[in-house]
């Protein structure tokens, strides 16, 4: 009987990506036998499925050719491709911005528009370096084939030693100047050195990929031409969706493994009609939930303030969208719309799930993080608690482009005293991340 049992789900299954350990017990090194690019013979390739710190999933992979001596490692992003492209713009001022730890994809075009400089996507491979090492890989390049210039070209030899000259400048800061990381996959990021607060040198925008960038990443779309078409009559409508929930297939976002995930409409009352999503992962235990709007974008954005004083303004619903931006002043805190998702909670819960954050963020508190930031952030949490427990009058402010969230009133008609919303036209900017600006709504048959 022993030998015919079936083992359970956590016997049989484990999270594809795992943490590294110490004795690398949890870690299962993949070899596969792969052609040696050097000499044509076979050699072997080890592959690593692992979680690093500020890189999320990632593949590992070392190939060694026991016949020519040839080795090649690299690492690539294991996790999934963001839903939009991400767009940074740093202004360098000061040293400690050379020190900023930068995370680039294979997808990551570098821009220094002071001297006319790019680092095209795909040229480089992806790696967690420096502003100050990006500029030196970049002059470590240029002088490489210098000698064979000289001899060849020299004047073309001597516009480079110029170009390296700035470069160079650069790191000196005579003048600040500014940089810009542009990823098409999402999967780029740039160090806050004045983490939790604001980071008033960089500027992160967000936006929608135009169909050939979704081709180069290799997404395709089933039936594109039949998002065009009318629903059919025999096709569902939303309205049959009310109160049904519907279940399919999708991977856990912390471990990658294969789960399910469960998508049920709902109307919040005095507002619209929402889908809200929740996963739950049998392998690792990881729950989330998310929601989205069942309509579509607003032809105005919403800024909501709401002053929270006691308990009662703790117990309000609200609804963040995933375009929405969250602020709390007295904190000089922003968290930004892809942060948190789209959720719907209370104004307390979405407190906690800002501190919940924080708090497991091992970038931000683990024992690699600058001593300064950790004291920054167990001062930030603390605050966090004692605005939690009623000890501080805070005002949270929700910023939607799209005017997809929502906050309670606790008055019948309209928004109480102290709660204040202001609808706005959105900039271009605004309307260029949502994606609006490339849309055409008016004789779009011609």
């Amino acid at each position: 009987m022993a030998g015919n049992e079936i083992p359970t789900k956590s016997e049989d299954k484990k999270p594809i990506f795992r943490n590294l350990a110490a004795e690398d017990s949890e870690s299962e090194i993949n070899e596969i036998e792969s052609l040696c690019m050097n000499c044509g013979q076979n050699g072997i390739t080890r592959l690593l499925l692992t979680k690093i710190p500020h890189y999320k999933d990632v593949i590992i992979m070392s190939f060694d050719c026991e016949f020519c001596g040839y080795q090649n490692n690299e690492l690539q992003n294991g996790g999934k491709v963001a839903d939009k492209g991400v767009r940074i713009t740093l202004n360098v001022s000061v040293p400690r911005d050379l020190n900023r730890q930068v995370v680039k994809s294979d997808y990551t075009m570098v821009r220094i528009p002071h001297l006319d400089f790019e680092i095209p996507a795909l040229s480089q491979k992806g790696e967690v370096t420096t502003i100050e090492g990006i500029i030196d890989k970049s002059i470590a390049g240029l002088e490489q084939d210098q000698p064979v210039r000289r001899k060849e070209n020299e004047a073309s030899a001597v516009q480079i030693d110029l170009f390296l000259s700035k470069l160079r400048s650069l790191k000196l800061l005579k003048e600040p100047f500014v940089i810009i990381f542009e990823d098409i996959s999402g999967n780029c990021h740039v160090e806050n050195p004045e983490t939790p607060l604001k980071d008033k040198s960089c500027e992160v925008k967000h936006f929608k990929r135009t169909k050939d960038q979704d081709r180069s990443l290799g997404i395709y779309y089933e039936n594109e031409d039949a998002l065009l078409k009318p629903v059919a009559d025999e096709d569902f409508t939303l309205e049959q969706l009310q109160g049904e929930v519907l279940t399919f297939p999708t991977n856990c976002p912390a471990c990658n493994s294969p789960c399910e995930t469960n998508m049920k409409m709902t109307n919040i009352p005095h507002f619209k009609e929402v889908v809200i999503m929740a996963t739950n992962c049998d392998i690792c235990g990881n729950r989330t939930n998310e929601v989205k709007s069942g309509g579509g974008i607003e032809p105005q954005g919403i800024k909501m303030e709401i002053t929270i004083t006691g308990k009662e303004d703790f117990g309000r619903d609200l609804l963040k969208s995933e375009t929405c931006n969250m602020e709390i002043p007295e904190l000089e805190m922003e968290v930004g719309s892809s942060t948190l998702g789209g959720r719907f909670t209370t104004v307390e819960g979405i407190i906690v799930a800002i501190k919940e954050q924080l708090t497991s963020s091992t970038t931000l508190s683990g024992d690699s993080c600058d001593p300064n930031i950790a004291k920054r952030m167990d001062d930030f949490i603390a605050e966090l608690e004692e605005i939690l427990k009623g000890n501080k009058k805070v005002t949270l402010v929700l910023d939607d482009p799209a005017g997809n969230s929502f906050i309670q009133s606790l008055s019948e008609d309209g928004p109480d005293e102290r709660l204040k919303i202001t609808k706005y036209e959105r900039s271009f900017s605004q309307n260029d991340e949502l994606g609006l600006n490339d849309m055409k709504v008016e004789n779009y048959e011609n």
